[in-house]
């Protein structure tokens, strides 16, 4: 599995994406050969995620990470899985 950044363009009535040409070597990647692209949105999901629970959360994080401190961590020091 390689990983790249491609940007779309128009293609008649589509959208289309061009594969570098180290990629398509590497993958030796043939024409009118049926390959499996996994597509995601760059955006930084972190920011996003805790942008909607600002002002939500009834606890500091801190409180948060103590709690789950103390249920992976018992007082035995066993990790529970």
């Amino acid at each position: 599995m390689v990983k790249t950044e491609v940007i779309t363009r128009k293609w008649g009535n589509s959208i289309g994406v061009i594969l570098p040409k180290e990629i398509i070597e590497k993958e030796n990647i043939k024409e009118n050969m049926r390959i499996d692209i996994l597509i995601s949105k760059n955006s930084n999901v972190l920011n996003e995620t805790f942008g909607m629970l600002k002002g939500k959360l009834k606890k500091s994080s801190q409180q948060m990470k103590e709690e789950l401190k103390e249920e992976l961590y018992p007082e035995n020091g066993n990790l529970l899985l």
